[in-house]
């Protein structure tokens, strides 16, 4: 039941940190740090909960979270150059 959550949850979260690249403003950039937490946390939960593929897990939750950082900061660079 969780693995259907936090699949939605990381599909969400990297449809909308693209969304924001294209209109940043920093209430989005609090959904999407919310989003990419929620993704931790799912993800913590289903490798306590299964840890016998834990290495596969953790290889693909950190090439998640490279990609939603690099969009976040690419969206936080943006909006700054914005507010100038």
């Amino acid at each position: 039941m969780l693995l259907p959550f936090h699949i939605a949850i990381a599909l969400s979260s990297v449809i909308f940190t693209g969304y924001m690249y294209f209109s940043p403003s920093k209430n989005k950039l609090k959904v999407s740090y919310y989003l990419v937490g929620a993704t931790v946390a799912t993800g913590t939960w289903l490798i306590i909960a299964n840890p016998v593929h834990m290495v596969q897990s953790c290889m693909t939750g950190l090439a998640f979270i490279g990609a939603s950082l690099f969009g976040i900061v690419l969206a936080r660079y943006k909006l700054a150059k914005n507010e100038e």
